[in-house]
């Protein structure tokens, strides 16, 4: 959209408690015309989307983050409030508020939309996931909810193709009057007897409106059940992580292959030669190859989110976390760490209480993110034998599986620890809402996971790719003298600053290959698998590398070394991406230092007691 089409558009903003399909109808009426950034100042993700109506009118829409009230208790509230009022700096004051609810649980969303009400915008009321309050009986007369709200109001299927056309259709026709606010201020006025006088003019409740849900539940939430049905989701997914992504990455490594082959019988020997295959080839090749395993990962995260099963899980897991020193309501916060600590680290904004805000800020980076599944993979593949277990489980998904159970249980006691340390110990009981089930849109899944392609492509085009590229000229200058016997790699600034920092790693078992890539790790966990690539490339070995790493290091490598690297990054200290999100959401210097040095601190104890152990056995 131009500048001057972007300025004369009808600003309108999608408000609503989470879980109500505020995002569902963004992407619905936006499609891939939106854009996500951060709010200024604060690392608040900020969507903003546009289309035409059929009219012809231009619409920007911001999809607000969830709320249940404008008296903000956390900071994603506070940027809804603040946007709503016109009082962020730099956001315009939206031409109409768009107020999503969810039509199976009114008498929670209705106390919000009146609120908004009291804004005195123009308003519409969307009554979103219409079709599943039909399924279980519930009868909404939207004339007698408008006429006793004083705001339009429409129904709307976010996840069907034409489920926002009332919604559409709406916005072509003037805005509606903005309704007479005061109403809700005066000091006898009762929000729930509000509530439930909007009920009962407006809507028909079935004796039962949940039997399907109480049902799930009685499974889900159950103390026992739940907990192995937790355990044997989380099981499936790292077992499809290895299982469902291998003929995607053959078919990848065959491309990288080809890749590697045709440019090295294309070019003539020399440094631009040397720089595409051993450098960009070896480096960016041995990284894009994990994408389908992280593709993977994130399918089964968004689907659980989707099918509304992730509030349950924190729930489900609030006894056990609150006795570590947490709440339930970290459990989705470490979760998102899976994919990334940065996100993860953000999504802490939900957590009022700070105590259990900083201690899962310090132990989110524990989480075992997306970045290290290169390295895992590559060090599993190569030293981990392809062998099926009891008929059924794959080892190499078996391992994966203890070193993720490994990372939640060091955060467990990480947790507990910083509970003990502290004055304050009493526990924070969770109140939080459980929404409906609901089969997860392909639509919403699709987009979600093109965005986390996108987003990994991308850190693969800049950040490993400058990396890479610096790498290599690192790794070839300055050039092997005459007469030199060694690979000219060792003569290089590379191998000096490798064989520098062997003698502060020789006691954990890294050679100074591997202490070559922890060096670009620092800015990219998963750089250090394409380090690893072009240093040996660059070592004398096989053009087509990229392709022969793990039988490489599995041939020059001891198996103490590669447990003892897994062990390493089980721990690994955060990238600096991470360090400077935890900067900026703690507003300490000293907090982010803390995490950095207790970080580095565990992954050499871990890492020394792992080679020592293995050594004794091996």
């Amino acid at each position: 959209m131009s500048a001057a089409a972007s300025s004369s558009a009808l600003r309108i903003a999608l408000v609503g408690n989470p879980n109500c399909g505020k995002t569902a109808l963004f992407n619905r009426l936006t499609g891939s015309r939106q854009k996500v950034a951060n709010y200024a100042g604060v690392t608040v993700e900020r969507k903003e989307g546009y289309f035409v109506s059929p009219g012809g009118r231009q619409v920007r829409i911001l999809d607000l983050p969830g709320a249940y009230s404008l008296h903000a208790a956390s900071l994603d509230e506070a940027i809804t409030r603040d946007v709503c009022l016109g009082q962020r700096a730099g956001e315009a004051r939206p031409d109409l508020l768009v107020s999503v609810v969810d039509a199976t649980n009114l008498r929670l969303h209705l106390r919000f939309v009146l609120e908004l009400r009291e804004l005195g915008l123009p308003m519409v009321v969307v009554l979103n996931m219409s079709d599943a309050a039909e399924r279980r009986g519930i009868q909404i007369d939207r004339d007698k909810l408008s006429a006793a709200l004083g705001v339009p109001v429409v129904s709307t299927v976010a996840v069907r193709r034409d489920g926002a056309a009332s919604l559409v259709g709406l916005l072509d026709a003037a805005l509606p009057p903005a309704p007479r606010a005061g109403t809700a201020s005066g000091p006898d006025f009762d929000v729930h007897a509000e509530v439930n006088r909007l009920l009962s003019a407006a809507v028909s409740m079935p004796a039962r409106t949940a039997a399907l849900d109480d049902r799930i539940d009685r499974i889900v939430l159950h103390p026992v059940l739940g907990l192995l049905l937790l355990a044997v989701l989380l099981f499936l997914m790292f077992q499809a992580v290895f299982s469902w992504a291998e003929p995607l990455m053959d078919g990848i490594e065959g491309g990288v292959h080809w890749a590697g082959e045709m440019l090295g019988a294309w070019l003539p020997d020399g440094m631009l030669k040397s720089l595409l295959v051993d450098g960009l080839v070896a480096g960016l090749g041995s990284v894009v190859v994990f994408l389908p395993q992280i593709l993977i990962l994130f399918l089964f995260i968004l689907t659980l989110e989707e099918s509304g099963y992730l509030p349950r899980a924190a729930f489900l897991l609030d006894r056990l976390m609150m006795g570590a020193g947490l709440s339930g309501r970290s459990f989705i916060p470490l979760l998102s760490s899976f994919a990334c600590a940065i996100p993860g680290i953000m999504a802490t904004r939900t957590i009022q209480d700070p105590r259990d805000r900083l201690t899962t800020i310090l132990v989110a980076p524990l989480m075992t993110c997306s970045a290290r599944l290169p390295v895992y993979a590559l060090l599993i593949g190569a030293f981990i034998p392809e062998r099926t277990v009891m008929g059924l489980f794959n080892l190499q998904g078996l391992v994966l599986f203890a070193l993720y159970v490994a990372g939640i249980v060091s955060a467990l006691v990480v947790a507990y620890a910083l509970k003990f340390l502290r004055r304050d110990r009493t526990d924070h009981p969770l109140l939080m809402e459980l929404p409906s089930y609901r089969i997860p849109n392909p639509r919403d899944v699709a987009i979600g996971l093109w965005e986390r392609a996108r987003i990994f492509l991308s850190r693969v085009g800049k950040v490993i790719l400058a990396l890479t590229v610096l790498l290599w000229f690192l790794s070839t200058f300055p050039s092997a003298p005459e007469g030199a016997t060694a690979p000219a790699i060792d003569y290089s600034f590379a191998g000096m600053i490798g064989h520098a920092l062997q003698k502060v790693f020789a006691p954990v078992g890294f050679n100074w290959q591997i202490c070559i890539a922890l060096v670009p790790g620092l800015a990219a966990r998963e750089v250090a698998v394409g380090a690893l690539a072009t240093v040996y490339a660059l070592s004398g070995s096989e053009e087509t590398v990229a392709t022969q790493l793990a039988p490489m290091i599995a041939a020059q490598w001891s198996l103490a070394t590669a447990l003892s690297l897994l062990a390493w990054y089980v721990f690994a200290p955060q990238c600096i991406s991470t360090l400077a999100v935890i900067r900026r959401e703690t507003d300490s210097w000293k907090v982010m230092a803390l995490s950095a040095a207790y970080l580095t601190g565990l992954a050499y104890l871990a890492a020394f007691v792992t080679y020592r152990v293995a050594l004794m056995f091996s």
